[in-house]
């Protein structure tokens, strides 16, 4: 498998989510987009946090039952989250993924998100290479 780049697979046409939504349009973004998470940015689109639906579902449970008042992104996003580079390599992004880390990483190019990348996408992408690599040996063993 040739050394394919984040920027390759990278999902760059989701709108980010801005610092002071409200947490149903969040939600709203996460289904609409079929992700499980979005990077929230402020207006120089500098990431300064990831919002995921495990964050929404438990602040939406405790702001619907005590009646609350709506909550905002900045209430419940995670605010260090873990980004990724395009000229980085989606080996290494697959072999750093396991139990625990992100299902949905920030793509970050100078300080700027770009885009983001899924595990689905690192998912397929090995996929591929691995009909690809098997297609080429059943190939040989013909010859």
């Amino acid at each position: 498998m040739r050394s394919l780049k984040i920027s390759e697979v990278m999902w760059n046409h989701i709108e980010p989510i801005r610092c002071g939504t409200p947490l149903t349009k969040v939600v709203k973004a996460l289904l609409d987009n079929h992700v499980t998470g979005l990077p929230v940015v402020d207006d120089r689109r500098q990431v300064l946090g990831f919002v995921s639906e495990q964050d929404c579902i438990h602040s939406l449970l405790v702001s619907n039952y005590h009646s609350e008042g709506e909550p905002i992104v900045d209430d419940v996003m995670f605010h260090k989250p873990l980004t990724v580079t395009p000229d980085m390599s989606v080996i290494d992004l697959a072999q750093n993924l396991g139990a625990g880390k992100p299902k949905v990483y920030p793509v970050v190019d100078h300080g700027k998100l770009v885009g983001i990348v899924t595990r689905t996408a690192i998912l397929s992408q090995l996929a591929k290479a691995g009909n690809t690599i098997e297609k080429q040996r059943f190939a040989n063993a013909e010859d």
